[in-house]
């Protein structure tokens, strides 16, 4: 892959569909992305790990589905890494690129650097929060934290709230190419069995902790089909997903030939914040001037950090709050 086509799809989600399988799917490219994310916080290797999974399945997940406005992805876990939160902001209109932003915290005490991420989460679950907009109501589905990744947890996920079988490959980490810097590349293939009418599991769950799984959802043919796909899948090498050397397209032929694979237009991705001060002014409007005098620096300031892009906020304490001066909302500052 030449420079230039490796950079065109950086930060790409690919849109295909395998017609004999009747199966869809998603090709992603996350990588420049991943690096602004990573970046705004100094995480141990475990959470890191954690993010990057999070924020790639995010992005597959999230171009699949018809937003107006937004889908979070949130693990939350009783042991060291207690929570890992992520956006996908779909595109504002045609041809723009969706966003996303993530983050994580964690108990640093308790933290095992030299173990897997996945198992420092503990007892907990995996929600996905549909949110289409003002004057619509949230939507959000949970799974319990099973199997051995994100990803396990993810297709579970699917096969319990949506009735679809869904199958994940992903791979991440750091990388160098020839004279560039070490940075952070991930990428992953989604499928995705068509939705049916009336989806039901055939014969019980057989995931792990007594969940549903794609196998429970489908007979017949479409079993044969899903089975098909998962196989050829089962092929991929971690580094045609991180590449950059291997095209997405490639990749679908090189996996998929027999399944008459069709793309569709790509979607772009960049990082992107939806912070802003009018959104902290607003947070802070239920406190009484009482309060808001407990909030106040020494330097006689009201300050808030964005957890997601670290954006810092440093605001004038009479102008915030539902006792606020009228006169002064404008004092404040982002820095």
């Amino acid at each position: 892959m030449t420079l230039g086509a490796q950079i065109a799809w950086d930060d790409t989600i690919l849109p295909f569909q395998l017609d004999k399988a009747d199966v869809r799917g998603r090709v992603a490219r996350v990588d420049g992305v991943l690096d602004t994310v990573l970046s705004q916080h100094n995480y141990p290797a475990p959470i890191e790990d954690l993010v990057a999974e999070a924020a790639l399945l995010t992005a597959m997940i999230g171009q699949t589905l018809k937003l107006r406005w937004r889908l979070s992805l949130q693990v939350r876990g009783k042991g060291a890494a207690r929570l890992v939160a992520t956006d996908y902001y779909a595109p504002a209109e045609e041809g723009a690129p969706a966003r996303i932003r993530a983050w994580a915290s964690y108990d640093a005490e308790r933290l095992e650097l030299d173990q897997e991420g996945f198992g420092q989460i503990g007892e907990g679950y995996l929600a996905i929060i549909i949110d289409q907009g003002e004057g619509m109501q949230p939507y959000q589905g949970i799974t319990p934290i099973a199997g051995k990744s994100l990803s396990d947890c993810a297709e579970a996920y699917f096969a319990q709230s949506e009735q679809l079988p869904t199958r994940f490959s992903t791979a991440f980490g750091r990388s160098i190419l020839a004279g560039q810097e070490e940075r952070w590349r991930a990428g992953g293939v989604m499928l995705q069995h068509m939705p049916k009418a009336s989806p039901h599991a055939q014969g019980g769950a057989t995931g792990d902790d007594g969940l549903l799984h794609a196998r429970d959802l489908v007979e017949g043919d479409d079993a044969e089909n899903w089975n098909r796909a998962n196989v050829l899948l089962d092929t991929v090498e971690e580094l045609e997903l991180i590449g950059p050397s291997v095209h997405p397209t490639d990749l679908l032929l090189r996996l998929f030939n027999e399944e008459d694979p069709r793309v569709y237009d790509p979607q772009r991705i960049e990082f992107g914040c939806s912070c802003s001060e009018d959104k902290v002014r607003q947070s802070l409007s239920i406190y009484s001037a009482r309060d808001i005098a407990t909030m106040t620096t020494d330097d006689g300031e009201v300050t808030a950090d964005c957890q997601f892009c670290g954006a810092h906020y440093v605001l004038d304490p009479k102008t915030v709050g539902f006792e606020a001066e009228k006169s002064g909302t404008d004092d404040g500052d982002a820095q």
